[in-house]
């Protein structure tokens, strides 16, 4: 155990955490994390399964007829100033009257102002086109970010006006209460959406939805349950020093760092709905692009049904006494379905060793995950892992997890086909329709340090399990190919002027 003063342990009590969670991640800042072993990237056929035209058609009439509860569930913490970090580097050194060469996403800006959903807002905040004509470039952008005009710059994406309509702008928390009554709709027409926000934000997002919830549950004849919660204080990390002693900060208090997205885990485990989308804030498209999106969303739902009830089915079958052809089947559909095989000591002669891995194998919690062919975008790809017994799984991995010092770790990545947009589909429940305890399907061991500073000094920082990578390590994982157009993050202000957001 670390030394901790009274008002250290007052200040981990008022937190929620544990001396005991403080000792633990002090020991991970010291050992490490081991990096994942990869076998291989999962492709199409090998790990990534791909629906035909009558899969989809087919999958979707089994979600369009399901009774299962629905919910759509997006994090939507944060602020969204990494999206304007080009333009907040501009205005520092910028000077009206100039223009600013050197900083291609300002000019970017400047000239296809009138491309941005948000610009009959920023005009009733600043004239644009005297703001132009006096070359008043550095005002203008000031308008975007700061308290001036629309405070962009402070804002979660999710208050950000992302698309044009005709007479009218939605963002994109609009655009997520579109979606969820397309595809999140249940038999009584009500729409689940929880969004996770930090506390700084939930005003506004709870205004914008009272403001317009009547507008969109009249447009779609649905009504909208919308729920929010936030990163809970006690999934915080300590932060330490060079020498891995806890980091404090000028006031002597220790310091405690968001645990990142895996934190989000506690949030997902005390939802009780059966299907649960998980797609982030910023991946939305306009309306005449979602039928791609809907119908895919649809489809995994159904994939995920499907096999929730063959499950359900083959774990009732699963006693001893079960005939060894329908124990075969059992094993064929783990394989196959599952991509799960039993370590090589287990085998169908050893009837009660199979019956035991079979249902533990089958029983978890199941996420389906749709990966869309690499372009060079950022984000963790699709693998099959070597597990510590000797078996190989299906994971979604993070560059971070990868030993990039070992050649052969770095070929595989290389040869990875697609990666992770962020696209979940999860059944969250048991067979007898009792949820699962989420935080028992994590893998401790797949944390994240990483170099940071305050007050000029340098610190270490420890993320959780990642939501889609560690954090559901040990759920039965199908990867499902999906078009690349149903993939469309903003990570920078200038990607609301692609194509696909016009």
């Amino acid at each position: 155990m670390i030394n901790l003063s009274t008002k250290d342990k007052e200040q981990l009590e008022k937190q929620g955490i544990t001396e005991k969670d403080v000792t633990v991640q002090i020991e991970q800042f010291k050992k490490g994390f081991p990096y994942l072993t990869l076998l291989k990237p999962a492709t199409l056929n090998d790990g990534i399964k791909k629906m035909e035209q009558s899969d989809i058609r087919n999958y979707m009439k089994i979600y369009n007829e399901a009774d299962e509860t629905i919910l759509k569930f997006v994090p939507a913490s944060g602020a969204a100033s990494r999206m304007f970090k080009s333009l907040f580097s501009y205005i520092e050194k910028a000077q009206d009257g100039e223009e600013n060469k050197n900083n291609e996403d300002a000019k970017q800006v400047v000239n296809r102002i009138r491309d941005f959903a948000f610009y009959d807002a920023l005009n009733k905040q600043i004239n644009v086109n005297d703001a132009l004509a006096k070359k008043q470039y550095k005002s203008l952008i000031e308008h975007i970010l700061t308290a001036k005009g629309l405070n962009y710059g402070n804002l979660p994406k999710g208050l950000i006006l992302f698309h044009s309509y005709d007479g009218a702008s939605r963002t994109a928390l609009e655009e997520h209460l579109t979606e969820g009554a397309m595809y999140a709709r249940q038999k009584n027409d009500k729409v689940n959406i929880h969004f996770t926000v930090s506390p700084e934000h939930r005003a506004g997002f709870t205004a914008l939805v009272e403001e317009m919830r009547p507008v969109y549950e009249a447009r779609y004849g649905v009504t909208y349950e919308v729920t929010y919660s936030e990163q809970k204080p006690k999934t915080d990390t300590i932060a330490v020093d060079m020498n891995n002693e806890p980091f404090r900060d000028e006031d002597g208090s220790l310091l405690f760092r968001p645990g990142g997205h895996g934190a989000l885990l506690e949030n997902l485990n005390e939802r009780d709905e059966d299907v649960i989308f998980v797609k982030n804030i910023d991946n939305v498209v306009p309306d005449r692009l979602k039928p791609t999106t809907v119908n895919y969303k649809k489809a995994l739902g159904g994939l995920l049904i499907y096999l929730k009830d063959a499950i359900k089915k083959y774990i009732n079958e699963l006693q001893d006494d079960i005939e060894p052809t329908r124990l075969k089947e059992i094993l064929a559909f783990t394989i196959q379905q599952l991509h799960t095989k039993p370590p090589q000591h287990i085998t169908i002669d050893n009837k009660p060793e199979m019956v035991r891995f079979l249902k533990n194998t089958l029983n978890r919690p199941i996420r389906i995950c749709g990966m869309v062919e690499n372009e060079g975008e950022p984000g963790g790809g699709p693998f099959w892992v070597k597990n510590e017994d000797g078996s190989a799984s299906l994971q979604i991995v993070e560059q971070a997890q990868i030993n990039m010092n070992d050649k052969t770790q770095e070929e595989i990545l290389k040869k990875s086909t697609h990666f992770n947009p962020v696209d979940l589909v999860c059944y969250v429940k048991d067979p007898n329709n009792q949820p699962f305890d989420l935080m028992k399907f994590r893998d401790d061991q797949t944390g994240f340090i990483s170099k940071k500073s305050k007050n000029g000094k340098e610190l270490k920082a420890l993320e959780l399990p990642g939501l889609w990578n560690g954090s559901m390590a040990f759920w039965n994982t199908i990867f499902v190919e999906v078009p690349i157009e149903t993939f469309n993050p903003v990570k920078t202000i200038n990607d609301l002027l692609r194509d696909n957001h016009q």
